[in-house]
């Protein structure tokens, strides 16, 4: 049995998860799908809703969960996984990226985005403040990030449980030392969301240190051709990767190093 420790992404908590927590533990699994400090049934709480708090929260619920568990980490759950992972990287098996990117060191989660324009509207939001859900046609409409794809009642689910978000979260810098870098680490990537082996191949072959990690023989890698929410749009399919992953599956960068 593999203990597996769920972060969700932006707007969302543990709700996110309990369609996969449901397909792990029908498998013999264990799930612990989280909520974070100012979101879902916890919106009210503003003591720990930036991203000092949510890595303690992360950290917190590895250190409860025991030795050895998975940690899985959704889009924008990966600034506090990544942080709680470098802090205790002994207390993690492998480290799961779904749908999402590596930050750095000093990066914050609004230093990742492209446009200009989104910056510095996350910018001008009053300190303590929060983000709002997003306009609900914008979301629907294919790119990144969308919820195009989902089913219709799972995006109605979407709409009913999305809450704002802690906008410290987005502008604070996750602070790393590289530890998390010892872990074994798999990513998952969402085709129809635009991230696939070839882009982290492209990546990669672009030399840039930050991406070194991808090509290392503890790294794997699965393709579902979901968008940017597997966890609603295919539960089976993403809890069958996952516990692939924690058996060492996957896929290696390159073709010549299959892994499981």
């Amino acid at each position: 049995m593999t203990t597996f420790v769920l972060v969700p992404g932006a707007f969302s908590g543990a709700w996110v998860w309990e369609e996969t927590a449901a397909e792990l533990a029908a498998r013999g699994h264990r799930a612990v799908p989280l909520t974070l400090p100012g979101l879902a049934e916890r919106a009210a709480e503003t003591a720990g809703a930036d991203l000092a708090g949510h890595t303690a929260a992360v950290g917190a619920a590895l250190a409860a969960a025991g030795p050895q568990a998975v940690l899985v980490a959704h889009s924008y759950g990966i600034f506090p996984a990544i942080g709680a992972v470098d802090r205790a990287p002994g207390q993690v098996a492998r480290l799961v990226f779904v749908d999402t990117g590596i930050p750095e060191d000093g990066e914050s989660l609004a230093d990742t985005f492209p446009d200009e324009g989104h910056r510095d509207r996350i910018r001008n939001v009053p300190p303590g403040g929060v983000l709002p859900t997003g306009d609900r046609a914008a979301l629907l409409r294919p790119g990144w990030g969308s919820l195009a794809g989902l089913p219709e009642a799972a995006a109605e689910r979407y709409f009913e449980l999305a809450t704002p978000h802690p906008v410290e979260t987005f502008r604070q810098p996750v602070e790393l030392t590289g530890a998390w870098r010892k872990v074994p680490t798999t990513g998952v990537f969402c085709l129809a969301n635009g991230l696939s082996l070839e882009v982290a191949r492209m990546l990669h072959a672009g030399g840039e240190p930050r991406f070194a990690k991808l090509a290392e023989p503890d790294t794997s890698f699965f393709e579902l051709p979901t968008g940017h929410y597997p966890m609603l749009q295919d539960p089976a399919a993403l809890a069958g990767a996952l516990i692939s992953a924690a058996e060492g599956g996957g896929a290696r960068l390159y073709p010549a190093a299959t892994a499981g």
